[in-house]
Parts: structure tokens; sequence; C-alpha cells
């Protein structure tokens, strides 16, 4: 099985080629004008880690990186001329790249997970304990571009960003008392979902309880997104695939899905002194 459209035997990562141009571009650019990775990362609102991770050509940057960029290193058209040809994104399976696409330019975006802890929120060895549990069991190099393209999608969650995206995110109670990876991993896990809530305000976070003897969310895990355009789409996945989703009569039946999900899961106050009930058990 592949989650959270990271590569298995069904979808080979591709090249990060494009990354790797892109990157030298940026850092060429940013010493021509002059500028530290710090004080390019102050002027477009994102990190210093983040900077040096996409010159590096281990990020894909998203739009707002890019428009910063070009703005900061005097208008040249030259980042936004490289970025066009930032297609690849090693580490994502083949079915879930366009919906990554997607996922950069969204102004909101629904999630509920049975399975696992939502890509998003997921820590680095939660991330490598996921793809190790279910076979094949990766290579090193294939295992780390994994770990890389799920660790990269997190800065859609930055509050810096303009204007910053809405998220939700419905668990299911039985994925955290799983405890993938151990009780280490599950503890960092925890700590970092305390966290997430703590720190982006624009992040809202709802456990479903154990108990639900009326679930709407039997069918399995779903996403909806609103584009800048205010259309909305699904997406579904599977073992060893995934299906985007745009028909409005689909659509309809996944939004009533999730409004009940949101009032059958905790509320996200009573979703955060379970989490940290949860934590304080290990």
């Amino acid at each position: 099985m592949v989650v959270e459209g990271t590569v298995g035997t069904g979808g080979e990562p591709e090249s990060s080629d494009s990354m790797r141009a892109f990157g030298a571009v940026v850092q060429a650019l940013r010493e021509h004008a002059g500028l530290t990775r710090e004080e390019l990362a102050e002027r477009i609102g994102y990190s210093k880690h983040m900077v040096a991770s996409v010159e590096l050509g281990r990020r894909m940057p998203d739009t707002p990186f890019v428009d910063g960029t070009e703005e900061a290193t005097g208008n040249t058209g030259a980042v936004r001329a490289a970025a066009a040809h930032l297609a690849r994104q090693p580490g994502l399976a083949a079915w879930f790249r366009q919906w990554a696409r997607m996922e950069r330019e969204a102004i909101a975006l629904y999630t509920y997970e049975c399975r696992l802890v939502p890509g998003l929120l997921q820590t680095e060895a939660y991330a490598r304990a996921v793809s190790l549990s279910v076979p094949p069991i990766p290579d090193e190099d294939d295992l780390n571009q994994r770990v890389a393209a799920r660790l990269a999608r997190q800065e859609l969650m930055s509050t810096r960003r303009k204007p910053p995206s809405e998220f939700s995110f419905i668990i299911e109670q039985a994925v955290l008392e799983r405890h993938t990876g151990g009780e280490d991993v599950t503890r960092e896990q925890l700590d970092h979902l305390l966290r997430v809530i703590d720190r982006h305000w624009n992040v809202q976070l709802q456990i479903m309880p154990l108990r639900q003897p009326d679930h709407p969310g039997l069918d399995g895990p779903l996403q909806l997104l609103e584009s800048p355009e205010n259309r909305w789409f699904g997406y579904s996945e599977g073992q060893e695939n995934g299906r985007l989703i745009s028909a409005p009569k689909e659509l309809s039946i996944l939004q009533q899905r999730y409004g009940k999900l949101r009032t059958q899961a905790l509320t996200p106050e009573d979703s955060r002194s379970l989490l940290e009930r949860m934590r304080g058990a290990l």
C-alpha cells in the first residue's frame, strides 16, 4: 500500500534535475543581489532552512516563494522562468502529483484520515516509520526521497504565506493509539501535533473518538480543497492508486460526509485535551 502519495512499486520518483537547476538559479541571483540566505529568507517570509533546501534542490518551492524571490532578486523574470520547468517532484507517487500541485495553490484543505497521521502533520521519524512498515521496504535513497517530499509539503501550512491557507484535519483516535514506530516516535508525534495547534492559527485539528456507532467515514479517507477560483476538488487514495474528483455530484457527497465528520469528532478544545492525556500516558 502507498500512503499519502509517497512512492512505492506503483510510482517511481522522478529525477530532481529540474529542482537542482532551479536552486542554482536562485542561488546565483541571490548572490548577484548581494543577499545572504538569511537576508533572502527575511525578505520573502520563509526560514533560512527553506531557502537552503530550495537552493540545494531538496525542496519544491511554492508560488509565494517563487514570487517573493523574483521580487527580492530584481524582477528579472529569471526565477519565474526557471520555476516553469519545475514539473517533477521526487518522492511522490505519479498519481499524487497533480493533487500535490493543486495543494500549493489551495486556499483551504480538509483532510480526514483513518489509516495514519496525515503527511502534512507527520514528524520525520513518523514518516520514516510509515514508509518502513509497508512492503516492499524501500532502499535508503528512496526512503530519503519519500521523507523529504513529505516534509517539504508541510511548508504549505506556514502562516507567512500570503494569504495563508485554511486547514482542517480529522484523525481517528485509533491512528494515534496504534503507536506507529514505537513509543518514542509516538511521543514525538503527539508533541508535534500539540505544537502545530499552538503555532498555526490557520490549522484546526479534531480527533474522532474510538466509539462512534454512527460514522460517516466508513468508506475511507478523503481530502477536499478549495482553489483560488473558489472551485472545490476531492481526492481519494487506496492501495497503489489515487483519484482526483471534480464531478459536482461526487463533491457534494464528500462535502456532506466531511461536514458530518466535523460534527461527530471531538471539538478542537476537547481534541487537544485528549492529545495531552495520551501524551501524558506515555
